[in-house]
Formats: C-alpha cells, sequence, structure tokens
C-alpha cells in the first residue's frame, strides 16, 4: 500500500472506533463520570475529614490524581477488549485482514480509538474533581506523558484480551479479576509508606503502582517510587505488548482458527 492508502486506513479505523464510543456516551462516558463524583463525595468528602492529611496533602487533593489513572486504565482497556471482540464475533475483522491494511495500522488504529476514550474520560473525570478540591498542575508535560503511555499501555493490553477471548464473558475476566485488584492495591488511596516492610515491597511488583505514584507526581509534585524508572517500566511493557499483540495478529490468533 502506498502512505496515502495507509493514512487512509488508519485514519478510517481511528474515527470509527471514536464515533463508536462518542455514539454510546451514555454507557461509555457517564458512567465512569458517575462513578468517580461519588469517589470523590465519599472517600474525598466524608472519609477524607476523617483521615487528614497523607503526603502533604488533603486526603481529596491526594486521591485525585489516582481516580484520573483508574478512569484511563479502565476505560482505555475496556475500550479495545470489547470493540475488537466485536468486531471478531460478528466476523466484520476478517475483512481488516484479508485487505491490503498492514497489521499494524490495525494494531494501531484499535490502540489509539482505547487512548482517544481513556483520555476523554480522564479530562470528564479531571474536570469533575475540580467541584471538589483544588489541584496544582507541578509538572504540565511529564503529567501528560504518563496519562498518554498509561492510556497507549492498557488499550495494548486491551487488544490482546479480545484476541484470547472467545466470549463475552472472557472480555470481562480480566478487568474483574486482575485490572481492579491491581488498581485498588496501586496507591491510588493511600502512601506505601503506611504499610509494613514486607507489604512495600510486594507493592512495587503492582506496575499500576508505577503510573499513578508517576501521574501523581506530575500533578501534586509528591510520589513513592523513583518517576524516572516508572516511566521505563510503561514503555518497556508498551513495546512488549505491540510486539505481542501484532505477532498474534499476523498469526491470526483467535480469528482464522
Amino acid at each position: 500500500m502506498k502512505n496515502s492508502e495507509i493514512w487512509v486506513a488508519f485514519y478510517t479505523i481511528l474515527v470509527r472506533e471514536i464515533r463508536r464510543f462518542t455514539r454510546i456516551w451514555p454507557q461509555t462516558l457517564l458512567p465512569p463520570a458517575i462513578t468517580m463524583t461519588l469517589y470523590f463525595a465519599i472517600f474525598g468528602n466524608l472519609i477524607g475529614d476523617r483521615i487528614g492529611q497523607m503526603g502533604g496533602f488533603s486526603y481529596m487533593q491526594y486521591i485525585v490524581p489516582g481516580l484520573i489513572m483508574m478512569s484511563v486504565i479502565t476505560n482505555s482497556y475496556s475500550n479495545v477488549s470489547s470493540s475488537f471482540f466485536s468486531a471478531k464475533f460478528q466476523h466484520s475483522v476478517q475483512e481488516l485482514l484479508v485487505s491490503p491494511t498492514p497489521n499494524w495500522v490495525i494494531l494501531l488504529g484499535y490502540t489509539l480509538g482505547g487512548v482517544a476514550r481513556g483520555l476523554c474520560v480522564g479530562l470528564i473525570v479531571t474536570v469533575l474533581s475540580l467541584f471538589f478540591t483544588h489541584l496544582a498542575l507541578e509538572n504540565l508535560f511529564l503529567t501528560v506523558l504518563v496519562v498518554c503511555l498509561t492510556a497507549i499501555m492498557f488499550s495494548l493490553g486491551g487488544f490482546v484480551n479480545a484476541i484470547y477471548a472467545r466470549n463475552f464473558d472472557d472480555v470481562s475476566i480480566v478487568p474483574t479479576f486482575i485490572l481492579t485488584p491491581l488498581t485498588y492495591l496501586g496507591g491510588v488511596f493511600y502512601s506505601i509508606d503506611l504499610l509494613p516492610d514486607f507489604w512495600q515491597s510486594v507493592s512495587l511488583l503492582n506496575p499500576v503502582l508505577y503510573m499513578v505514584n508517576a501521574f501523581r507526581f506530575g500533578v501534586l509534585g509528591v510520589s513513592d517510587i523513583n518517576v524516572y524508572w516508572a516511566l521505563v517500566i510503561v514503555s518497556v511493557f508498551i513495546v512488549v505488548l505491540f510486539g505481542f499483540g501484532l505477532r498474534l495478529l499476523n498469526q491470526g490468533k483467535g480469528i482464522r482458527n
């Protein structure tokens, strides 16, 4: 394919993905906004006043970056996993595979579609958080970089999940039993400095911890971990997941057989 044709194919997939989740916004954008508002009201206002400060900030300010990242993670992941699996289920993805469109373009289009939804939800949650607390942005570049890399990583993870999924139940297994526990135990609601030494060491094995703390450092300037290590870890995950997803797509894993 010519470069212009590749661009058209990529643009078409990306726009279709964006239109898909914006068309059904009461199902894709409204629920996370309501859920995060409840988190802000219950954990931030009601419980936060009893907890006091954490990391030199009010508890509400401390958890807001984590809640924003939690919404970005879950929505980036679920958008790609549900969209690509639906294409498999309806046998429409075969049309893409038999077309001259390179597989890396297909993977990139679906991934950036998930990134678009994750960032859109993250922006909505950020605006809602401003009604409950004040956020002082310490490092704009780092904040944007971390949230974009995280959205890319979990979009790729959702793509891999969709390839291996055989039914709609398989699509929800990873978010329910793996993604949700990792997110809740990833320092969203607490600093790992509060944990005993053993559990601090265990927490360092959780990749979500690095993303949440790197984002929190960009917003508030505080972090439980080395921010540069967080960027390295996320970048490595992105390279591995992209290569793995592309390999599965080239093999037609879960699609042709």
